[in-house]
């Protein structure tokens, strides 16, 4: 099935796009020089501050509105790197922040990039030992938190100093700072401080889909994709309302709900409560958005709310990304038709920023379950066992030319030197297919791809079936051993609140999914669940399941 793009929009060409790209030309569109001197705060805030645009529109959980333009964001940020100043904190250290989605948020993130510091995100719903984890191996010199989060540092050992947004938090010590009274005591104003392209101006820590956590140093120069991102794929013009539901203690978030737009001189929209369907689509009326990002489990969840919640809304999206895990094809169809917009995957890490996708801004064929084309100044490749590049629909792994893609950051991560880069490419871990054209298809992570009786199954295109199915909310799929077939192909489901969990329901799905997609790639088994696991962003641990079924099998011992 193919999919055509808004006869309403003009679009450049993406293979002229490709053609003429120009790195040099994205750099000299700041206002300082990668090799001579560059401040991030300068790029996201100071130049925007004399057009008097808005830099943020704020809802609270009690339904209060603020904004905040450019020019304040300015002078705040400003205020704040004066307190890091006078802490002793400049250059190449760490600033980290606990903080809910408030403006306070983004006025650490802004002064300590004016500071010429490194802001290191935390994601509110961690615990403390993660919290720990995290901030004993980046080395923070200071964690700015809010009263709710305060009481997670209490059980951290070597707790750096602590400034608290609003009321202090009850039993807080009394050397923690109180963020708002010691801004107001600071100037508003301050020099900011010059960095080099190759210095990082974030470390962000991997969600541990396949392991421990690992810290990721973003490099300044980052700015030149994250840009190309922002203008390419989601397309964020200057009449749009935007908003990127993702969390910025994430990646996604950070990197294209608050550098992003700031970084274009755009609004960014942040809500300080958690993520609803009733939320979304009431923040989406009030606040006119018109180009919406977020992550597929959070589609879906809007889709269960059902066709009823979002009927006032159709028609008033102009354009909506995807990112974070693969996009069904259900999601896809579902926004066509309930709320009369275009979803478009795309894709990218946390070590890489966004690499591929469909682009919103750019003409190009648009195929239903396609992550899309590489982006603008980045070469993909898929690679097989042996390293060399695969010819056109042979699955392997997906890669970046490093060589070749002028866009691509990525250099390793904290307390490693250099990136273990592979005969020049990046691999990505995932495993994927290309079309002649260069479209990419995703298959799977490499250790999610299931073998059984000698074909290799991607559990996506499973999992996209079963969603397609109106009982099923989520699905996720994995390869159960099998001393047969190797593995068997085992589905868990989350059913609809009005599905009953039964053997005949679960013997329709077998043979729905049988028929839609193929004989040899149905679920044998399926075991009905209230949930999957899933990182802190969302994304699905299909390897929590996988070990799960081989913990089983290997307890029950050897058929005889």
């Amino acid at each position: 099935m193919n999919i055509s793009n808004d006869p309403r929009d003009e679009r450049r060409d993406y293979s002229a796009a490709c053609a003429i790209f120009d790195i040099d030309a994205i750099a000299a569109s700041f206002v300082g020089r990668l090799d001579a001197g560059i401040n991030v705060c300068v790029e996201c805030c100071d130049r925007h501050a004399a057009a008097g645009g808005t830099a943020l529109d704020w809802e609270g959980v009690d339904g209060r509105r603020a904004s905040m333009t450019f020019a304040e964001l300015q002078v705040q940020s400003a205020r704040f790197a004066n307190l890091l100043f006078a802490r002793g904190i400049g250059a190449g250290d760490v600033v980290a922040a606990l903080l809910p989605r408030t403006p306070a948020l983004l006025i650490v993130a802004l002064g300590t990039w004016r500071a010429g510091a490194v802001y290191q995100p935390l994601f509110t719903a961690f615990g403390s030992k993660a919290i720990e984890h995290r901030i004993a191996a980046s080395g923070a010199k200071l964690i700015v938190t809010d009263a709710g989060n305060r009481p997670k540092l209490s059980e951290i050992d070597d707790l750096p100093a602590v400034a608290v947004s609003g009321p202090a938090a009850s039993g807080s010590p009394a050397s923690d700072a109180d963020l708002f009274a010691e801004l107001d005591g600071q100037s508003d104003v301050f020099d900011p401080v010059p960095r080099r392209g190759d210095d990082p101006f974030i470390i962000l820590f991997t969600s541990g889909t396949t392991g421990l956590p690992k810290g990721v140093q973003v490099p300044i120069r980052a700015l030149c994709s994250f840009q190309i991102y922002m203008r390419d794929a989601m397309d964020l013009r200057p009449g749009d309302r935007f908003w990127n539901i993702a969390d910025p203690g994430w990646a996604y978030g950070l990197y294209y709900a608050i550098i992003g737009p700031l970084l274009l001189g755009h609004a960014t929209t942040f809500y300080e409560g958690s993520f609803t369907a009733e939320s979304t689509y009431r923040i989406i009326a009030k606040h006119g958005i018109t180009n919406l990002a977020g992550s597929p489990t959070a589609f879906r969840l809007l889709i269960a709310a059902g066709s009823e919640a979002a009927a006032a809304l159709k028609g008033r999206l102009r354009v909506v990304s995807s990112a974070g895990e693969p996009l069904n094809p259900e999601v896809i169809r579902w926004f066509a038709e309930h709320l009369d917009v275009v979803v478009h995957d795309q894709y990218g890490q946390t070590e890489t920023g966004m690499i591929l996708g469909n682009h919103h801004g750019l003409a190009h064929p648009v195929s239903v379950g396609s992550a899309g084309f590489a982006m603008p100044g980045y070469r993909v490749a898929v690679l097989g066992d042996d390293g060399r590049e695969q010819p056109a629909g042979t699955p392997g792994a997906l890669a970046v030319d490093i060589a070749r893609s002028p866009l691509f950051w990525f250099t390793g991560y904290h307390g490693k030197l250099a990136l273990a880069a592979s005969g020049g490419y990046y691999r990505t871990g995932d495993t994927v297919e290309m079309n002649l054209d260069g479209e990419v298809s995703f298959i799977g992570r490499a250790d999610d791809v299931i073998t059984s009786s000698g074909y290799r199954i991607g559990p996506f295109d499973v999992e996209s079936t079963l969603l397609e199915h109106a009982a099923v909310v989520e699905a996720a799929v994995v390869g159960k051993p099998d001393p047969e077939r190797t593995e068997l192909v085992k589905a868990f489901v989350v059913l609809a609140p009005d599905r009953i969990p039964e053997a005949g329901l679960a013997e329709e799905l077998r043979e729905w999914v049988k028929h839609r997609l193929s004989a040899h790639a149905y679920p044998r088994e399926i075991e009905f669940v209230t949930d999957l696991p899933k990182t802190p962003s969302g994304k699905l641990q299909r390897f929590l399941l996988r070990n799960q079924e081989i913990a089983k099998a290997q307890a029950q011992g050897p058929r005889e």
